[in-house]
């Protein structure tokens, strides 16, 4: 907010618009509410918002047991070549590459199986947009989200190789019917976040995928706090943005 030339009242309405609902509200609708007269001002707070709610929720990390996947995103490119023809399926550039973790633990008996079709409870995600899935980029990427002598259960994907280091890593080929026993939140989350994404924001550009997921997770991750704004105005005074549009501690 340092240096901000809307009022403290914006950034206040705007984080809590944020927070009041487990969906979100795109720029445009928080201009409407505010009343506000320029889109690109209101654009450019909500994407701080989101950017330092993804920098505190990346000062946690993940432990005991996760859930590792990749997930593909379609989002539109500005710069890309528009008279070279699109790639199809993994390579596609209508498509950004995600790496999902999951923390979930095996639930109790007294857990409602039939209503979540899963023998696990779900506790804390985190994603990550990465530029490929080759396996010295994927193992860097969850070296950052998840606490080393972890044990990780994904798929039998070539790019989790290198896990085995620092990892209880268990990799195997996972059929359609086991993909709710051995992996059932990572791709919970991956649904449930490409839904939202489409039916309240439509169209979004590859450079901001990032800040969405990063209001995605942290309110995933608080979902059972009552104090959603409280925990949005520690993020918002706990950095500044200085001349160059980085955000510092």
């Amino acid at each position: 907010m340092e240096s901000s030339k809307l009022p403290f009242q914006y950034w206040f309405i705007a984080m809590h618009l944020l927070t009041s609902t487990k969906k979100s509200f795109s720029a445009k609708e928080i201009q409407r509410q505010i009343g506000h007269k320029r889109y690109e001002s209101i654009w450019a707070m909500v994407h701080k918002i989101r950017s330092v709610m993804g920098l505190r929720d990346a000062e946690y990390t993940l432990c005991d047991e996760v859930e590792l996947d990749d997930g593909f995103f379609e989002t539109v490119s500005i710069t890309r070549d528009k008279t070279k023809p699109l790639k199809c399926g993994r390579g596609s550039e209508k498509q950004s590459k995600v790496l999902i973790s999951v923390e979930s633990k095996p639930a109790p008996d007294s857990f409602n199986e039939k209503k979540h079709n899963t023998n696990k409870r779900v506790k804390y995600i985190k994603m990550r947009i990465i530029n490929s899935l080759k396996k010295e980029e994927t193992t860097k990427t969850v070296q950052q989200m998840v606490d080393k002598g972890s044990k990780i259960v994904s798929d039998a994907s070539t790019s989790y190789n290198d896990l085995n280091q620092d990892y209880i890593h268990e990799g195997q080929v996972i059929s359609k019917e086991e993909i709710n026993t051995i992996l059932p939140w990572v791709h919970k989350a991956i649904s449930n976040a490409k839904r939202l994404l489409l039916d309240i924001h439509h169209r979004i550009d590859d450079d901001f995928l990032q800040n969405y997921l990063n209001e995605f997770c942290p309110k995933f991750n608080r979902r059972y706090f009552d104090n959603l704004f409280d925990r949005a105005m520690i993020a918002a005074v706990s950095y500044r943005w200085n001349y160059l549009g980085e955000v510092n501690r």
